[in-house]
């Protein structure tokens, strides 16, 4: 298949539609790194063009990786509903754009839509998207889980609490949490990447959690983010409580092999979690993903790194997560290079999630060697709010000691819920003013008072 354009007084040439997926992609390291970018910005100024007048039908029938080969591709395309795809089917990514966009498009439509179209599609209109086109598009779009709270409702924003500790010190992670939660931190869910992750350790820490939301009577949720292999083992084993079942996930099957990973495996621990869990349910996972994940572990099959990232989403929709978010700068400037290329694609990556019909958030972060600063992070994190964004992350000043990069802190929430007009989840902006951190949705003096919870 050639397609092309005639463009500056030339003719642009694309083999295929995933040389034109790549090439139509806003500059990433990522790609060039893959030997797929665009080499110039008229080239990608005509991919944009050829892209813009493909069709619906087109890029569903050229998934990223071939049906036969591929376990999140039948997952993708088995969760189609026909009936609402044929609708879409014969518009162009343009025509979808620009119905996205319009002002009579309501949420409720685009989340109907949501069910009749594929990542690939949802790519596909993401590339052809202005920033604000993004901001704009995603804030449209509410979705709503419930495990023992129910995120994502309208006027809310919440937060994960990330107590994470060089060691797992019990005393050390425990000081975190006290201080996360006295902030107002906390409402998505208490989850920490442990250091040790064998099965004894993470029941350990999964029981020093609800022992501690148990005692301050905390409405929220409790997950040790291991691999989901060895949380089932801690709750079948050692009867350790298990509100979220956690999982990094990849675009790919060879992607999620990379992380030991199969559908098969998600669907036990999903099932675990719901026969055997310590929440309300029915939402009971919690998925994390990245741009470059793929490429990373050589399973992009040559396409380039947004189109495998809505992948990601595709594949998270079948297990009716309660959280997915985005580790957006963590892999590194290999994949993105800049605070330019680290903003555009956490607002890329919200805007495929909410338009997946999962609820999105994002860990606005980057590295120590990456071209960014803690500035650009705060911008990202505040247009991600604009953008309508479930839930970001909340560490100790921001800084993760355990994992070694710089990430939202504990202040960042409180200071973007005022700004915005925003509250946490109902059930815990009740508990903080019953506990005194909050009166009327505003800070207290008590806020980072972590003697609070020594009082008895």
């Amino acid at each position: 298949m050639i397609l092309k354009t005639r463009l500056f007084g030339r003719v642009y040439e694309f083999k295929s539609i995933c040389e034109v997926m790549a090439k139509a992609n806003e500059e990433k390291s990522g790609d060039q790194l893959a030997g797929i970018a665009a080499e110039t910005a008229e080239e990608r100024v005509a991919a944009k063009v050829v892209l813009a007048n493909l069709t619906l039908d087109d890029l569903r029938n050229s998934p990223a990786v071939p049906y036969e080969e591929d376990e999140v591709t039948r997952i993708i395309q088995d969760d189609v509903n026909e009936t609402i795809f044929r609708e879409f089917k014969g518009m162009t990514v343009a025509e979808f754009r620009e119905w996205l966009l319009d002002s009579r498009t309501t949420g409720n439509m685009i989340r109907r839509a949501s069910r009749g179209i594929t990542a690939e599609i949802i790519a596909g209109v993401c590339k052809l998207m202005s920033n604000l086109d993004l901001i704009y598009a995603a804030r449209k779009i509410q979705v709503t889980a419930h495990c023992n709270t129910t995120i994502g409702l309208p006027g809310t924003f919440s937060s994960r609490l990330q107590p994470n500790h060089t060691t797992d010190d019990p005393k050390g992670i425990i000081a975190s949490v006290m201080e996360g939660f006295s902030y107002g931190c906390g409402d998505a869910v208490l989850g920490l990447n442990p250091v040790d992750d064998s099965v004894e350790s993470v029941a350990r820490i999964l029981k020093m959690f609800d022992e501690f939301k148990n005692k301050w009577e905390i409405p929220t949720q409790i997950c040790v983010l291991a691999h989901v292999s060895t949380q089932t083992a801690a709750v079948e084993r050692l009867g350790a409580p298990l509100d979220l079942m956690f999982q990094s996930i990849a675009g790919s099957q060879k992607g999620n092999e990379a992380f030991g990973l199969t559908a098969a495996m998600l669907e036990e621990g999903r099932a675990t979690v719901l026969r055997r869990g310590s929440c309300t349910g029915p939402n009971v996972m919690y998925f994390e993903t990245g741009q470059g994940s793929e490429l990373s572990s050589e399973a992009h099959n040559g396409w380039d790194q947004v189109t495998m990232e809505a992948r990601c989403y595709g594949f998270a929709k079948r297990y009716k997560p309660f959280l997915v978010n985005t580790v957006v700068g963590f892999i590194g400037p290999e994949y993105l290079y800049d605070a330019k290329q680290v903003t555009r694609a956490g607002l890329e990556d919200h805007f495929m999630g909410k338009l997946t019909g999962i609820p999105m958030g994002c860990d606005a972060c980057y590295t120590n060697h990456m071209k960014t600063d803690q500035n650009d992070i705060e911008n990202l994190a505040a247009l991600l709010v604009a953008a309508g964004c479930t839930y970001l992350m909340s560490i100790p000043e921001g800084d993760d000691c355990m994992l070694m990069y710089q990430c939202t802190g504990y202040h960042e929430i409180p200071t973007l819920r005022e700004i915005f007009g925003l509250r946490p989840i109902r059930e815990f902006d009740l508990w903080l003013e019953k506990m005194g951190f909050s009166e009327n949705g505003r800070l207290t003096d008590k806020a980072g008072d972590a003697s609070v919870f020594l009082s008895r």
